[in-house]
């Protein structure tokens, strides 16, 4: 069954429910997750009770969001405010008609640090507060810096270090917490494949994290029997339940390949379904997994945004001093390649030194002037999307600045990517003069992707927090931009809508884009989600029924 982009992709009730079904949702990021529970269907499917993020830039953005969101439901006529703002039209995004939802948003995007006393008992009074007595959904991922493969290279580095002692190994046990004390129908739990080979004293992380959410209740010490899950694939089909034996998971049935799903990145990611059982250890059927689609390439959703130069850093910046940074850069590279030896190389670097000729561009700014038909993508439903005619601005499109070295390699590993159709690697492939960097290690092969094109024809690598630290690995394909990505197209390869405006500075941006999940890939995990809750919803009422009839009769006996 091929259904739209955007819309709901996985199988779906028969009837919508009268009313929206609650989201928790906790360590929200940015809210890649809730955005795509949040739009699922006509938008009127779930309601985002909190969101809970310790990080004040990213609350800030989540704000802003949850604003937008309230305006379309309860105040469409005041969207304007919301535009005016991203229009550079207005200093805030709120009027006097508007601040209601404003106030609204507060409540709902709550700078929390979940794991502190302060910030537990925070959560803990909202949702006494606002979450009501019906089957709902917690959605959210644990920090994942403990158990990134990068992240435990990082810390074995450090001499006192104990994975033991790393509060961060055991954020999910709050995401546990809740699920006992609070029992959701469903929950959906985010976090990185380095997750399934990450050890603590030895065992198995990810294999204690799959048990203890079967049973909260026992896992987190309470005699008392509670409610038991089980935790399902979304691509594979197996799952796992109270007693069953762990030797018969192959833990990475778990793993959602984002490429193989209409997202334009091959992000990998752990993510657990869980479904409540009933008192006879049943669950809903939930139906299928996700659908297999036609992958989705860099260039399909980059190729239609406004072109940029880089900036240029420790020298005097002006598109004069750029061009004739970036053509010397060229024309030295191409001296020295053997055009009889490597002709795909000399011609694209050929073509990219005419390109510049033509080239005149800028170099972006927080909103970078938009023409009406521009940003398209391949696909009418991915345009929908993506992209919204109220934008007078392109948001979040800013280059960075590049030195003079840099410059060299993005320019070379660019022009091979076009020539080679892939990116360079290592020094082997690097052996032009000045494109080895200044590292020790550079010739060991442990850097060999330092520097990594984003290829025009094929779904982008993984956009991570690093590209906020610097553009080595995320390239652009275009050598006559020669730069790296700005945050709108980290954003785009995200599947962020055009209309989501990141807060912040660049820096901070940019954590928050490569932080998030896929709001896509959340919408269309929304949808089996949406199909479970609903029957969990029914099999309630049902329940509810034959209780007040038995009530019924026994009065009227």
């Amino acid at each position: 069954m091929n259904l739209p982009l955007g819309r709901a992709t996985a199988i779906e009730s028969n009837n919508e429910l009268s009313k929206p079904i609650q989201i928790v949702d906790l360590f929200a990021g940015p809210g890649g997750l809730g955005e795509g529970f949040a739009s699922s269907g006509d938008g009127t499917r779930f309601e985002i009770v909190v969101s809970a993020e310790m990080d004040p830039v990213a609350r800030a953005t989540l704000k802003l969001r949850a604003f937008y969101r309230l305006l379309k439901l309860k105040n469409p006529a005041r969207l304007c405010d919301y535009y005016d703002f991203c229009n550079g039209h207005s200093q805030q995004p709120f009027s006097d008609m508007s601040e209601a939802q404003w106030r609204e948003a507060e409540e709902e995007a709550r700078c929390i640090t979940l794991g502190s006393a302060i910030g537990d008992k925070e959560l803990d009074k909202i949702l006494d507060k606002r979450l009501e007595d019906r089957p709902w959904v917690l959605i959210g991922g644990p920090p994942c810096q403990a158990y990134s493969v990068v992240g435990r290279a990082r810390n074995k580095a450090k001499v006192d270090y104990s994975a033991e002692n790393d509060h961060r190994h055991f954020l999910y046990k709050e995401y546990l917490r809740i699920i006992k004390e609070r029992r959701p129908a469903v929950f959906v739990m985010e976090n990185v494949k380095g997750i399934l080979s990450s050890k603590v004293a030895g065992e198995s992380i990810f294999a204690q994290i799959l048990q203890d959410l079967t049973d909260p209740n026992k896992a987190l010490g309470d005699p008392e029997p509670g409610t038991k899950y089980r935790i399902c694939s979304l691509v594979t089909g197996q799952s796992f339940g109270p007693g069953d034996d762990l030797q018969k998971v192959d833990p990475r049935g778990f793993i959602i390949k984002a490429e193989e799903h209409g997202i334009p990145q091959a992000r990998h990611r752990v993510i657990l379904l869980g479904i409540a059982q009933d008192d006879q250890g049943n669950i809903p059927d939930y139906g299928s997994i996700l659908e297999i689609t036609r992958r989705v390439s860099t260039k399909q959703v980059l190729g239609d945004l406004p072109e940029l130069r880089s900036r240029l850093t420790k020298q005097r910046d002006d598109s004069e001093a750029w061009y004739k940074e970036v053509a010397n850069q060229l024309d030295e590279l191409r001296s020295e390649v053997d055009g009889r030896i490597e002709p795909k190389l000399d011609s694209a670097m050929k073509i990219a030194r005419e390109a510049l000729l033509s080239a005149s561009l800028d170099v972006g700014a927080l909103r970078v002037p938009r023409r009406k038909g521009d940003g398209r993508t391949y696909d009418e439903n991915l345009d929908l999307w993506y992209r919204d005619d109220n934008l007078e601005h392109w948001l979040n499109h800013d280059a960075r600045g590049h030195m003079s070295s840099d410059l060299r390699r993005y320019m070379f590993a660019s022009v091979y990517a076009r020539a080679y159709k892939t990116s360079p690697k290592g020094h082997q492939q690097f052996s032009l003069s000045g494109l080895a960097p200044a590292h020790k290690n550079w010739e060991t092969g442990k850097f060999s992707d330092r520097f990594r094109v984003q290829l025009e024809e094929l779904p982008a690598t993984t956009i991570t927090s690093h590209i906020s630290k610097d553009g080595h690995y995320f390239i652009h394909y275009d050598p006559k931009q020669c730069r790296s990505l700005t945050v709108r197209e980290a954003a785009r390869l995200q599947t962020f809508p055009d209309n989501y405006f990141f807060q912040g500075n660049r820096t901070q941006q940019f954590h928050q884009v490569g932080n998030a999940v896929p709001p896509l890939l959340a919408n269309k995990i929304a949808s089996v989600v949406y199909a479970v809750a609903c029957k969990k919803i029914r099999e309630k009422e049902r329940a509810c029924l034959r209780v007040n009839q038995t009530s019924s009769a026994v009065m009227t006996v």
